[in-house]
């Protein structure tokens, strides 16, 4: 797919008005961005109505091998030609369903308080191809509250990793925990599909260490109902 089409359809994505203000994000990203150590993540400021980045951090070269100054000059439309050709439909299908989810199933409040995961392949500098898994958080929203300057986080991983793309989207509760409100794997129907988004956020605090009282003191639940979402897990 040419980066005319997969134009068309991210316009379609984000279809929004111009106005964007984001100055002060950018001067404190920069300054940060300084003290940052290199490792295998880099971020960048999103914008999706100009298609570019307003902000790339200095790991990106470190972690690809590729110019910091042809990404900021060649915007997304740069970045979508590195992409592995099977994973293009794939990542456009995985934006449309979290747009769609975004929009329709969340109100204006919690648009505000979401992060989004979705992962890809692109080609780094020596023409091989890496794992992108990319979390974005969205830093201001149009007059229809959709989304449309976010701060995105890259999560370099080898490209022999074979990974299923897939989509998430988090809620930020009261209690300061992401909860699970949408997952969809694009690319196939496997066991875990079959896990509830709940039981993937019990999942994930086990993993770190939660208690049961601890799990249900993040999520706002009682203990009882996350030791019968863990016997699920287990039967599952």
């Amino acid at each position: 797919m040419n980066s005319k089409k997969i134009n068309s359809i991210y316009n379609e994505i984000f279809e929004t008005y111009p106005k964007v203000e984001i100055e002060e994000h950018i001067k404190k990203l920069i300054e940060l961005d300084y003290y940052y150590p290199y490792n295998s993540t880099f971020y960048c400021i999103t914008n999706t109505v100009h298609k570019n980045f307003e902000y790339i951090s200095k790991n990106f070269t470190s972690c690809t091998g590729l110019s910091r100054d042809k990404l900021m000059n060649g915007g997304m439309d740069y970045y979508w030609s590195l992409f592995h050709p099977d994973d293009i439909n794939l990542w456009l299908k995985s934006l449309t369903d979290l747009m769609t989810f975004t929009m329709t199933e969340l109100n204006d409040a919690q648009r505000k308080r979401m992060s989004y995961t979705w992962n890809y392949r692109i080609k780094v500098a020596n023409n091989s191809y890496v794992n992108i898994i990319q979390n974005t958080t969205p830093l201001q929203f149009d007059e229809t509250n959709k989304p449309i300057i976010g701060m995105a986080h890259y999560t370099v991983l080898d490209g022999n990793i074979k990974m299923d793309i897939c989509a998430s989207a988090k809620y930020l509760n009261e209690k300061n925990e992401y909860e699970t409100l949408f997952y969809k794997n694009v690319s196939s129907s496997k066991l875990l599909d079959f896990i509830t988004n709940r039981e993937r956020d019990i999942i994930r605090l086990i993993i770190t260490k939660n208690t049961s009282e601890s799990i249900a003191e993040k999520l706002n639940i009682s203990i009882h109902t996350v030791n019968t979402h863990r016997r699920n897990i287990l039967k599952k």
